[in-house]
């Protein structure tokens, strides 16, 4: 009896049934015996049966013998009792098992039906900001569905993402707990049916190398158990947080060519290295990592064998900036005399992939402008880091590559331990040949211990967190940077009148909502990092070719974006011309591929993008001034 109800809710259940019946049958047999005890031969055995069956189901239909012998009640009474207890229990056991059942709905646990969907495993920061960003993506979707599995409790997740995810759009949310590495929890999320997939590392970059370790082998079993469900219908796309390079080829072999493998904190330090050279380059890149307004597309259609140069003016909506070839290579920029072969494929920046089409002719024929003969004169740069963060060294070894010998890198640091002296020490034996590595130890929340730096003597001034020991929260970290701000701020204006300043200030913000104080504290350029890896993240799960033109865009070697001045191009300003002017002038000037401008009378107007824009239309009037840029495909910044 032990081993039958240690069986579950099923065995007590079933022990109450057979309960009741037996007890029927004993309160029937037990009519019928007083029956023929009392010689009563009017009532027929069926009367009986039903007689008990009543007064076990329901104490009140005693009342039946009311008019029986003494014998009769003294069975209705014993029907009464055994009635009242069975069922008491059957109910308590119903009501158990009923709250069971909604606790356990409760805490994730039963399977998800849906297919098609998004998954993202794991939790961070970051998720609403993925949620966010596939919200968007599937607007044009009737019922588009995204699955988080976390280890942490549903109803968490659920109250965080009912307060932060409130822009769903036309995508419902599904949330479920349990471990995203165990094959049992990827089935209950019906993982196989999934059309892509997101892993998150457990750990924030300002980690251990112990802790980093620990996240990456979580992921790998994370990839696995998904690479394990996959069949051959399969078209789950892969895109997995990993922190070590080697660990990153292990997670990429796992199932090539549907996994890829990215280094937030690495891609994120290129691009801020690349923007604080170039000013309204955050918001150009903030806008082409997300699903909101222009985007990067694939695209493949008859070319009938155009030219790249002439392809540029073959679309209403959309500016081709590289090709794709059949062995899967990118070429960003291609020289503007090169034909399109019919398999290849472009790649194009575009407001949505909807209203991209080939037109067979021209959609306009610009002007042939001469571009100036101009060239920015290229010299010794300096860049003063205020903080550290785990993509410091990156940055550092980024900024090497692109500044002349002889440029110089400060940073300041409060109170550095050992550990982080010895990897100072490695940064500059390893970049020393080509930048000064300045260390300055001060607190930069004193404004009078940095105001000794001259800080508008750099060509730059990059705030990075300062949380070395990662155990900060995002609140308090953009408090503090906000700090850095103001007091860099009050410092500008303490300048004499006729001090020029140059000085690109450039900020890391990890909470999107801070945004908009930021914006007011003083800064040229402010980079979300959350946002951009986050989107990040999202557009490589609808479309994972896209690391390859990341990869490009993101290095010194070959085309990168920049935001260049207007009197690169011409001689007198201002002047207004049609956008597709500027895409012919810029072709003329080693065959860069302009992709929008931006006004610096809007450059503090976040309503108007901070004056940038991205793929007008190309019969649009602009107005250009000397101040204002072009935001071009280019192979260098001159």
């Amino acid at each position: 009896m032990d081993n039958f109800l240690a069986g579950g809710s099923g065995g007590l259940f079933a022990s109450l049934v057979i309960t009741f019946t037996l007890s029927i049958g004993v309160i029937f047999g037990l009519r019928l015996l007083v029956a023929e005890i009392i010689e009563d031969d009017d009532t027929p055995a069926r009367r009986h049966a039903w007689t008990a069956f009543l007064e076990l189901t329901d104490p009140g239909n005693m009342g039946q013998d009311s008019d029986t012998p003494a014998a009769y009640k003294v069975a209705a009474v014993i029907s009464g009792f055994v009635g009242v207890i069975i069922f008491s229990s059957l109910i308590a056991f119903l009501t158990t098992a009923l709250n069971d059942s909604i606790a356990n709905l409760r805490k994730g646990h039963s399977r998800v039906l849906e297919s098609g969907h998004t998954l993202i495993l794991g939790w961070s920061e970051r998720v609403v900001e993925i949620l966010n960003e596939l919200a968007i993506a599937n607007e044009s979707e009737k019922d588009a569905v995204a699955v988080v599995l976390s280890e942490r409790e549903k109803e968490e997740m659920d109250e965080h993402l009912r307060v932060h995810f409130t822009k769903r759009r036309t995508t419902r949310l599904v949330t479920r707990n349990g471990s995203p590495a165990s094959l049992t929890s990827l089935r209950h999320v019906n993982a196989d049916g999934a059309r892509s997939a997101i892993v998150l590392a457990t750990c924030d970059a300002a980690a251990t190398n112990d802790e980093k370790l620990a996240s990456d082998a979580h992921v790998i079993k994370a990839v696995l158990g998904l690479a394990s469900t996959m069949t051959s219908a399969s078209q789950m796309t892969i895109v997995a947080e990993v922190f070590l390079a080697k660990n990153r080829q292990v997670v990429n072999d796992i199932a090539p060519g549907r996994v890829v493998a990215v280094d937030a904190e690495e891609m994120l330090a290129k691009i801020m290295v690349q923007t604080s050279r170039t000013s309204g380059l955050a918001t150009v890149y903030s806008e082409l990592l997300s699903f909101d307004g222009c985007e990067i597309y694939f695209h493949k259609a008859p070319w009938n064998g155009v030219s790249f140069g002439e392809l540029q003016f073959r679309f209403v909506d959309g500016v081709p900036i590289g090709l794709r070839r059949p062995d899967g290579m990118i070429a960003m920029r291609p020289p503007p005399e090169t034909i399109l072969h019919p398999e290849d494929e472009i790649v194009i920046v575009a407001q949505d992939d909807s209203s991209i089409a080939f037109s067979p002719r021209l959609v306009l024929t610009p002007y042939e402008l001469v571009p100036s003969a101009r060239r920015v004169e290229r010299r010794q740069e300096r860049l003063l880091m205020i903080g550290w963060s785990a993509k410091a060294p990156t940055v550092i070894r980024e900024y090497a590559q692109y500044v002349l010998e002889g440029s110089v890198v400060g940073v300041v640091l409060h109170e550095p331990d050992e550990r982080l002296r010895a990897e100072l020490d490695a940064i500059r034996a390893e970049v020393g040949q080509t930048v000064q590595l300045d260390i300055h130890e001060l607190d930069p929340l004193e404004r009078d211990a940095l105001a000794p730096l001259e800080p508008f003597k750099y060509d730059t001034v990059l705030v990075l967190r300062r949380d070395p020991g990662g155990n900060h929260a995002a609140e308090r970290i953009d408090a503090e940077s906000l700090m850095v701000l103001l007091h860099l701020r009050t410092l500008r204006r303490e300048l004499p009148p006729d001090v020029w300043v140059h000085t690109k200030i450039i900020t890391e913000v990890l909470a999107s909502e801070n945004q908009d104080l930021i914006a007011k504290a003083g800064v040229d350029d402010f980079i979300i990092s959350e946002r951009l890896v986050s989107m990040v993240f999202a557009q490589l799960s609808q479309e994972p070719r896209m690391k390859l033109v990341y990869d490009d865009l993101f290095q010194e070697s070959g085309s990168e974006i920049y935001v260049k001045p207007a009197w690169l191009y011409f001689e007198q300003l201002p002047t207004q011309v049609r956008f597709g002017d500027l895409m012919r002038v810029a072709q003329k000037r080693q065959g860069e591929v302009c992709i929008g401008f931006k006004l610096q009378a809007l450059a503090h107007d976040p309503q108007k993008n901070f004056g940038v824009s991205l793929v007008p239309r190309k019969d649009q009037l602009v107005a250009l001034t000397p101040h204002d840029a072009l935001v071009v495909v280019a192979e260098d910044d001159r």
